[in-house]
């Protein structure tokens, strides 16, 4: 079994808190056709170089019914910045048009795979995945960036029609797991394509 989810996967379930004091599951999620599972974080340069592009997405496709929900499972040992209350702040000042949930004992990096930061899963209506990989081609500096994957995704799937491209390799700092080095990698993870 590959480490990060494959294609035609049902979406793991979870259960998170978020900046907004609530806590989410899957199922919170259950009236959206579609919905865009993220890692994420508060350090991450490619993750704060490509957030307004994010957001530009989360917006365009607000109106067909597209959820999204940020996660992130950095340990805060490694990088104290990716705390909760660092993320309740980032939100406050940042107002993204996603929940922002802390996946602390990094369940959900594990069950859905997660490799970098970003990286986006999209799932459809039964909740299967239907994408993963990057959102863009340049996530450090969107200002060379040539394609947005994540857009085109959803663009596909809110139209009817399949993904075109349903895996890229994410772009984006490793995971942080708790207990190893910032730079680690689980052994079964490798690139996607």
């Amino acid at each position: 079994m590959s480490f990060t989810l494959e294609i035609g996967t049902k979406a793991p379930d979870f259960r998170l808190p978020a900046t907004d004091g609530q806590t989410y599951a899957l199922d919170s999620f259950a009236s959206a056709p579609v919905l865009v599972v993220f890692f994420t974080c508060n350090h991450c340069p490619y993750v704060i170089g490509s957030d307004e592009i994010t957001r530009q997405t989360a917006e365009k496709f607000k109106e067909q019914g597209v959820a999204f929900a940020g996660i992130n499972s950095n340990s805060e040992t490694t990088h104290p910045e990716d705390s909760f209350g660092h993320m309740i702040k980032r939100m406050e000042e940042q107002r993204f048009p996603w929940v922002y949930l802390r996946d602390k004992e990094q369940e959900a990096a594990k069950a859905y795979g997660a490799l970098r930061t970003p990286h986006f899963f999209v799932f459809d209506a039964d909740r299967k995945l239907v994408y993963t990989g990057r959102g863009v081609d340049s996530p450090r500096d969107t200002g060379k960036m040539t394609v947005n994957d994540l857009d085109r995704a959803l663009a596909e799937l809110t139209s009817g029609k399949p993904v075109s491209t349903p895996l890229t390799n994410p772009i984006g700092c490793n995971v942080k797991w708790e207990g190893q080095d910032a730079h680690w990698m689980p052994a079964d993870a490798c690139d996607l394509v």
